[in-house]
């Protein structure tokens, strides 16, 4: 999602590697309709930032589709701050970027007075800067935008922690065998009665089965019942956690995986 020189565009490279043809779309949505009509082989989604937290449009649009996570990636964001040419970073006045890039450079544009304006996109706001320059006026991207549109880098390394990584799902139609470390992700509804999330994860934890994740959503069509988005450590296909997710189908009100998939590393630094 957004204009080349997003952090997905990134993250597609640190995947794919160099040869891959990355390819924009204007929203979240629009990443499961490409690879849905096979007018792409695979999507980048953004799915979570260690500092500002979950995508929860992400995690929607999951639950609707029936695209599986491949794979997950693990990118470490630096963000820059971008202007034109002869811009002096004290003149800076108003800052553009996406909700997440300003969210978690919210100290940094305190501390200087800042305006924080949300636009669609990091890589967009900086296109946008590029073709409209106007006094004042930066824009929280990458560096690779930064060369993309012919911006100076006023500031770099803006993030307000060192330990600014998003995780990302690669999106696809097949499920990935068992790799030496799989990790599965699923959604599940409750039935009303004391105990019923206790009596779930309990299915997993009598099984020294770990999990890495665990978030409640609302339901859409049911006001005030929720859903909850689970991780775990192992691959469904395996007998172990195959019998936990049995047990878990006994208990929950539905269950949908949506995938097992090879676990990502953490990038140095």
């Amino acid at each position: 999602q957004g204009e080349h020189g997003a952090y997905s565009e990134e993250a597609v490279r640190q995947h794919f590697g160099p040869e891959v043809e990355p390819v924009p779309v204007p929203s979240f949505g629009d990443i499961f309709k490409a690879v849905t009509r096979e007018q792409v082989d695979r999507g980048m989604l953004p799915i979570e930032n260690a500092v500002a937290g979950s995508v929860i449009s992400a995690y929607d649009l999951l639950l609707e589709s029936d695209l599986k996570i491949e794979a997950e990636v693990f990118l470490h964001v630096r963000h820059c701050l971008l202007a034109p040419a002869g811009t002096r970073i004290e003149d800076i006045r108003v800052v553009r970027s996406h909700p997440q890039a300003l969210a978690q450079c919210e100290r940094y544009l305190a501390a200087r007075g800042w305006e924080p304006q949300p636009v669609y996109d990091t890589a967009g706001a900086a296109k946008e800067l590029a073709a409209c320059p106007e006094p004042g006026v930066a824009a929280i991207a990458s560096r690779l935008a930064g060369e993309i549109y012919g911006l100076q880098i006023l500031d770099a390394g803006i993030e307000d922690y060192p330990f600014n990584f998003t995780r990302f799902f690669v999106l696809g139609t097949s499920t990935p065998a068992p790799a030496e470390r799989s990790k599965t992700s699923l959604v599940f509804a409750l039935p009303h009665r004391p105990g019923a999330l206790y009596e779930c994860l309990g299915e997993f934890a009598t099984r020294g089965i770990n999990l890495t994740k665990l978030e409640s959503r609302p339901r859409r069509n049911r006001p005030w019942e929720y859903v909850f988005y689970l991780d775990f450590e192992g691959h469904a296909a395996e007998p172990r956690y195959r019998e936990a997710l049995l047990g878990l189908l006994e208990r929950a009100a539905f269950v949908k995986i949506l995938g097992s998939y090879p676990a990502a590393t953490m990038p140095e630094g």
